[in-house]
């Protein structure tokens, strides 16, 4: 299910200050290469641990719904599901109104399903033809997120750091998979 980002987070889970005090920095020669080695850092915990840490809007599409009716999203944690539209051919949008489904932001994934014995209206256009815009993060500001994400980001920007340009880099330091394996969602 293809996803596009709308909103990027407005900051990062630790902050250049924060970041320059890890790494024992006190100059601002680096700040820019410290800055995207923060950026870096979030995208690769996300990636890992299928998280938003910071506050960010998202567009899911799918081209049909679920033989089951029940529609897994892919963004945790999920704070709101802001709409939920198909498309006709026409590409016009025609919006579902949230009084027609529920979701459960207890799961995870997050599931969304019509209430009662209502259908799904079908999407005109085959591919893409529902989306769903999603808002999913620990919250705006570094201090919502987990301090175990949080110190996993620092470690990935530490490692970068000392360690760029080196042709072989040493692998990851385990810890890091202790840090980031606790927000793993498990499937059996």
């Amino acid at each position: 299910m293809p996803s596009i980002l709308v909103t990027p987070p407005a900051a990062e889970p630790v902050s250049l200050a924060e970041a320059k005090a890890h790494l024992r920095l006190a100059h601002a020669d680096e700040d820019a290469l410290i800055g995207s080695l923060i950026a870096s850092a979030r995208r690769v915990a996300e990636a890992r641990t299928g998280l938003c840490l910071i506050n960010q809007v998202w567009i899911q599409f799918r081209d049909a719904w679920p033989a089951d009716g029940v529609i897994a999203l892919g963004l945790a944690p999920l704070r709101a599901v802001e709409e939920l539209a198909v498309f006709g051919e026409d590409d016009q949008k025609a919006v579902i109104e949230p009084a027609h489904y529920v979701t459960d932001f207890a799961s995870r994934p997050a599931r969304l399903m019509l209430r009662g014995s209502r259908q799904w209206p079908r999407p005109g256009r085959r591919l893409n033809g529902i989306g769903i815009r999603l808002a999913a993060g620990y919250g705006a500001a570094p201090e919502s997120v987990p301090q175990p994400l949080r110190q996993a980001v620092l470690m990935l920007v530490a490692h970068w750091y000392h360690h760029r340009g080196d042709e072989t880099p040493p692998p990851l330091p385990a810890r890091l998979d202790a840090l980031l394996g606790i927000f793993r969602e498990v499937r059996l």
